[in-house]
């Protein structure tokens, strides 16, 4: 690893870290830390984005969540509690992640899993772009509504972002899981009121995959609701956490 998944800060709060969309970075949840004064925000920074830029993206999500895993320990590692917050394909790099923490034995295991807007591990995508010609894909990718405009209407931005983005939407849409394995943490679900990306039937799903406790929660607004009603989406985590 090049570069860092998370910031390191003094003190002992107990942390969410934060898992991002395809084709969106830390940079999405950076207003967040605002909300919480008693938890540490750590948003992941993933190679290909943002200040990792220069670094190839990962569309391996074995290899990236096994990176993640051993970057994150020395962040979970006082025994504090924490959280794991993932939205879209982040709920699958959220539930890879707990399960290497748990068939790992480590010792401090997730206090909560958040999976937002995300379909169980059974599932696949159905109607997959990743394979695309760039402009389809640019075109479907826009749809989502999770990558800045100024990236996809500019043809000089696009091709620099296009590896990371085929990158993300790759690892998303070609996941899925045949076997059920449970993680120990409680999961919270979140779905957007409009979602035409997923059903309440996937999203229910989740409740297999936990020895713990199971809820859900719709967020008023469509697959991206954690950028367009952030406000909700925040209560929803800080009831969760509490």
């Amino acid at each position: 690893m090049s570069g860092k998944y998370f910031e390191y800060k003094e003190g002992k709060k107990p942390k969410i870290f934060i898992f991002p969309f395809a084709g969106g970075g830390a940079s999405a949840f950076k207003d967040w830390q605002k909300e919480f004064k008693n938890i540490e925000i750590q948003p992941a920074h993933y190679p290909g984005k943002e200040e990792r830029i220069k670094e190839s993206p990962i569309d391996n999500i074995d290899i990236l969540t096994r990176e993640i895993f051993y970057a994150i320990q020395p962040h979970i590692s006082n025994g504090q509690p924490y959280y794991l917050f993932g939205h879209s394909l982040g709920t699958k790099v959220v539930y890879e992640l707990a399960l290497l923490l748990k068939e790992s034995q480590y010792p401090y295991q997730p206090a909560g899993v958040i999976v937002s807007a995300g379909k169980a591990p059974c599932f696949r995508e159905k109607k997959p772009i990743h394979y695309l010609n760039d402009s389809e894909f640019t075109k479907e990718v826009a749809r989502f509504e999770g990558t800045p405009k100024i990236i996809l209407e500019n043809k000089n931005l696009l091709k620099f972002f296009m590896p990371m983005l085929r990158a993300d939407f790759k690892m998303d849409e070609t996941y899925k899981k045949n076997d059920v394995k449970k993680i120990d943490s409680p999961i919270l679900a979140l779905m957007g009121t409009e979602d035409p990306e997923l059903t309440l039937q996937e999203l229910l799903k989740w409740g297999e995959y936990t020895t713990g406790k199971f809820s859900y929660k719709y967020i008023s607004g469509a697959h991206m609701f954690v950028n367009t009603n952030r406000k909700a989406t925040i209560e929803a985590v800080k009831e969760f956490v509490k």
